[in-house]
């Protein structure tokens, strides 16, 4: 929990400033979390400092009551889920019971009924709710909605959020020149709900990918699945001979809410159907350069169109919403340049094999062929790696300063001890490498390492460039650390033949610090490894220092 699934949530109730917190339907460690006073009361109100209402997921206090049946009574559960610090219901359950469970002395009406109404008023209150239609929300309709501002905003966030995933060559981008005729070939080459994936309102109006890839040539339009299943292949013959005809092809497949959705989970890693059989044949029979165009929530493992080199290019839209059509196109035709990063790591099919769902641990146990979770500790094969993304330029890095010694001041209330950052047990004097120190020991307010990283476009296209930072803790903190992680990123506009400077702080802390196998956070000393970009490692050594400031020398 403190190493990994507590820390977006501190982050966005300490540094986001969040007003509401939503507690979901499964149990940590047999607790239901909208019925855990340790995770709501002690955690997300008292330790992180919630200044707003904690809500249930839809149902939840239903749910466990009805489904898992963690407590014997309705008015139990309502009971429960105050207590542990709940202050709206999304559904119907509190309404119903709660007034039962004060009359049974279950719950105080003071205690538990009038807070959880003041932490909820509260947020109504500075939201305006109760400042009539003076009030600048009070009066929002379409047309803020759907003003053209938002909608050139829809256009942004697609285009930004695409990921070119492979590019033979200079295949991508297209030329409207020399691409006068495109094969638009799958099923989701023409779809517009399929877009906007779930929890979406109403869209103002969709481009769907048709129409945009035929705002910058012809198009011949061939489904060549009816729909994602892909289970037939009586459509594949129109989709080939298109191919053979134009001057490019372009595949949308992928998946849609059919294969993946809050309430179905899928099933594999692959395409689904015949969609792989499809790709495959259309390639080899396409007179020009063959993109595939892929439209899902989550990886999916396309190796063999990775490893194809009639594939020329693969690109990654997730569900890109109202305007993805356009958006697609931009980047295809190289009106856009395409600067997006992967979000997680894309896994091949058969890591699947030895991974139970019901097993969330993060780390891998070798000896039960647990391959582990995620780029931090996950070290088998992958399909493309969490971070990863091309454009159409090319960026180089260079750190034009950072640190190399970083000296951990402790506060006066601590002797100069420390432990086994992976083992968490035993304590001895302190040594540099091999050892960790508690972040409760240390100083840590104003220690940070400030990074200077020089971002040159030595291309001929203008650009974004997110940069990445990653860091790797000294190699004797053992196999319970993560390999790297993620410690700051930046995403930084390039023009062509120019360089920009970037400025990355790296709280020592929060962002250098490791949890032990008693959920105890701590600072490894010793060597500490920055990966910054795709290339370059910069490596610091962290020591302490009993009296006095911090030092950091560069």
């Amino acid at each position: 929990m403190e190493d990994t699934f507590d820390v977006p949530f501190r982050m966005c109730i300490k540094e986001g400033k969040v007003a509401s917190v939503m507690c979901s339907y499964n149990q940590v460690n047999g607790v239901p979390t909208c019925a855990d006073p340790n995770l709501l009361k002690k955690t997300v109100r008292a330790q992180w400092g919630l200044n707003g209402y904690i809500v249930s997921d839809c149902d939840s206090v239903r749910v466990f009551y009805d489904n898992q049946h963690y407590t014997s009574t309705p008015e139990e559960a309502a009971a429960a889920a105050l207590k542990a610090g709940l202050d709206l219901d999304c559904g119907p359950f509190l309404g119903l019971h709660t007034e039962d469970a004060v009359k049974k002395g279950l719950l105080s009406e003071v205690d538990h009924i009038d807070l959880a109404l003041a932490n909820t008023l509260t947020v109504q209150m500075r939201l305006g709710m109760f400042d009539g239609s003076a009030h600048p929300y009070a009066n929002l309709g379409p047309r803020d909605v759907c003003s053209p501002a938002h909608q050139q905003l829809a256009l942004d966030a697609a285009t930004q959020g695409i990921v070119l995933l492979k590019n033979r060559g200079t295949s991508l981008p297209l030329s409207t020149s020399r691409h006068r005729t495109v094969a638009v070939i799958g099923p989701n080459s023409d779809v517009t709900v399929t877009m906007i994936g779930n929890y979406a309102g109403v869209a103002c109006g969709y481009t769907t990918p048709l129409q945009g890839i035929g705002k910058y040539s012809r198009t011949v339009h061939q489904q060549g699945c009816s729909n994602v299943a892909c289970k037939e292949d009586t459509l594949f013959g129109a989709a080939i001979d298109a191919a053979r005809q134009a001057d490019a092809t372009i595949l949308v497949m992928g998946l849609d809410q059919s294969i993946e959705a809050e309430f179905r989970d899928r099933i594999g890693l692959l395409l689904p159907g015949r969609q792989q059989e499809l790709i495959s044949k259309v390639a080899a029979s396409s007179k020009g350069p063959t993109i595939l165009v892929l439209m899902s929530g989550g990886p999916v493992d396309v190796t063999f169109a990775k490893n194809d080199p009639r594939i020329a290019g693969i690109v990654w839209a997730g569900y890109p919403g109202q305007a993805g059509g356009q958006a697609i196109a931009d980047i295809v035709f190289g009106i856009s340049n395409p600067g997006g990063k992967l979000p997680m790591t894309w896994y091949p099919e058969e890591y699947l094999r030895n991974l139970e769902m019901t097993d969330m641990g993060m780390r891998s146990r070798p000896t039960k062929e647990y391959p582990g979770r995620t780029y931090r500790f996950y070290k088998g094969p992958i399909v493309y790696p969490f971070g990863h993304g091309l454009g159409y330029t090319k960026f180089v890095q260079t750190v034009a300063s950072a640190p190399t010694v970083v000296a951990v001041p402790l506060d006066g209330h601590h002797t100069e001890t420390s432990t086994s950052a992976g083992n968490g047990t035993g304590t001895r004097p302190f040594a540099a490498d091999g050892k960790a120190i508690r972040v409760t020991h240390a100083k840590c307010s104003k220690l940070s390492l400030v990074v200077h990283v020089d971002v040159r476009n030595v291309g001929n296209r203008d650009g974004s460039h997110t940069l990445l930072v990653y860091s790797s803790p000294p190699a004797a903190a053992g196999h319970w650390v993560p390999h790297k992680q993620l410690v700051a990123f930046e995403k930084v506009y390039v023009p062509a033949r120019t360089q920009r400077r970037v400025r990355f702080n790296i709280h020592v802390c929060k962002h250098l610090s490791v949890v032990d196998r008693s959920g105890i956070r701590r600072i490894p000393m010793g060597r500490h490894d920055l990966h910054i970009g795709d290339h370059i490692i910069h490596s610091f050594s962290i020591q302490a220092a009993s009296m006095g400031l911090g030092v950091i020398k560069s």
